[in-house]
């Protein structure tokens, strides 16, 4: 059975997401970077944009997750190797490599010739491999990481939402803002697990914000959770999910907008008024496309 982000555990049968280890809670520092990294990035920011890039380059025909795995061994390995020699040709090996590493950990199928690349730069399998021991050495082995896409279903399973739509459009909009959220370095030094939880509250106000405190209260309740630092987390969050955030709203027409629908999954006889906006359900859609649009691009303090 190939790696799962969801399902970092090797005994994938056993794992139930609602009844997650508290093991998990435990070792999700450990597939984190050190702080080493962030004083690196102080020191040269490019640095690890570049690496970043190299590795989302290589990678662009993989599904978008073995990149994200990739970019965590590629984080993991400069918080204990440090800056190595800034040359071209050593960004797109460390970049290879990862990726390599990445397309074995979830089983993919592929050739060397498929993550080289069109950068000028070509290497044998022997060099890649080297670099891969490497690479193993500094992560101890640690190759099953544990990412914010571990707790996902766990948070999601606090707050109880019964169908099924609801929780694949919340998981969706979460996953979307933790993949981008990867590129952000301010939000390398938050747990995974923090991570999950932000981008699912920041998910929720904007899908269905008329529940948006009963799910606040539910992952706040958490006994893993921090709540002082949820909260710092959540605002570096928020920046990363408002930054180009093209909403759903631009695409929808129909009176049924995605909080609509959503918020009469859980109560459609409550009050439409939220956060001092009204939520209509007539027929002017532009009405509500905007409203909830200017709700979108204000960043919202709610702790």
């Amino acid at each position: 059975m190939d790696f799962s982000l969801e399902n970092p555990l090797a005994n994938s049968h056993e794992f139930h997401f609602d009844s997650i280890p508290s093991d998990l809670f435990l070792m999700e520092s450990d597939h984190m970077p050190s702080k080493l990294l962030r004083e690196i990035i102080d020191f040269d920011e490019s640095f690890r944009r570049e690496a970043v890039s190299s590795v989302l380059r290589v990678s662009c025909n993989f599904d978008p997750s073995l990149s994200y795995l990739a970019v965590n061994y590629l984080d993991r390995f400069l918080s204990s190797h440090g800056i190595p020699q800034p040359k071209p040709w050593l960004f797109r090996l460390l970049a290879v490599a990862c990726v390599s590493l990445a397309a074995k950990m979830k089983e993919a199928e592929f050739c060397i010739s498929d993550i080289q690349g069109d950068g000028g730069f070509v290497f044998d399998a022997k060099t890649i491999q080297k670099m891969e021991v490497l690479i193993l050495g500094a992560l101890n082995w640690r190759m099953r990481s544990v990412t914010p896409f571990s707790f996902i279903s766990f948070f999601i399973s606090l707050f109880k939402p019964e169908d099924p739509p609801l929780k694949q459009a919340l998981k969706a909009r979460a996953s979307e803002i933790i993949f981008k959220a990867q590129n952000d370095i301010n939000l390398l030094e938050f747990k995974p697990s923090l991570m999950a939880a932000s981008a699912l509250l920041y998910a929720s106000q904007e899908l269905f914000p008329m529940q948006f405190l009963c799910f606040r209260k539910a992952i706040s309740n958490c006994s893993y959770v921090n709540k002082e630092n949820l909260l710092q987390c959540y605002d570096a969050m928020q920046e990363v999910a408002m930054d180009g955030y093209r909403s759903e709203f631009d695409m929808v027409s129909s009176s049924d907008t995605a909080v609509n629908v959503l918020d009469q999954h859980f109560s459609s006889s409550e009050s439409e008024k939220t956060s001092g906006t009204i939520v209509t359900r007539s027929t002017d859609s532009s009405t509500k496309i905007w409203a909830e649009k200017d709700i979108k691009r204000r960043k919202i303090s709610v702790f």
